[in-house]
């Protein structure tokens, strides 16, 4: 069973028009686990900042963002993670990956044998390649 670990910016991605091509390939992916043939792993950090970055610069309503988190987690297929192994984030942060929330969604990576990180942060993408993990292309 293939193992998603997403970041913010992909569920972004997925609940915005900001990218029609990334919302497709997000829409791939819940599509693809929700019928079980793949798991997305979401640590609580990444809700933490997709919630800020949803009130903060898209200005959407906290009762929507609650229903937007809420359907999100009892989705089939979804995973949220509460863990934090923070010797496996300072393996990364900050000399390999430079923000500390990246080393997160990279530690889980690395936990998480032979998961893919899903993002469409291109200098993530190289920090994560560069820390030996996959990172969905």
């Amino acid at each position: 069973m293939k193992k998603y670990v997403i970041d913010t910016n992909a569920l972004i991605s997925f609940v915005t028009d900001r990218n029609p091509k990334q919302q497709r390939i997000m829409k791939g992916i819940f599509e693809y686990a929700s019928v079980l043939k793949g798991v997305i792993l979401c640590h609580h950090h990444v809700l933490t900042e997709f919630v800020y970055v949803m009130d903060k610069v898209y200005q959407v309503p906290k009762d929507e963002i609650k229903a937007m988190v809420k359907d999100f987690i009892l989705l089939p297929g979804v995973d949220i993670i509460q863990e934090i192994n923070f010797n496996t984030v300072f393996t990364y942060w900050p000399e390999v990956i430079t923000d500390l929330g990246d080393a997160i969604v990279a530690a889980l990576c690395k936990i998480q044998k032979g998961s893919i990180l899903v993002t469409f942060d291109q200098k993530l993408i190289r920090q994560i390649k560069t820390a030996g993990l996959n990172a969905y292309s």
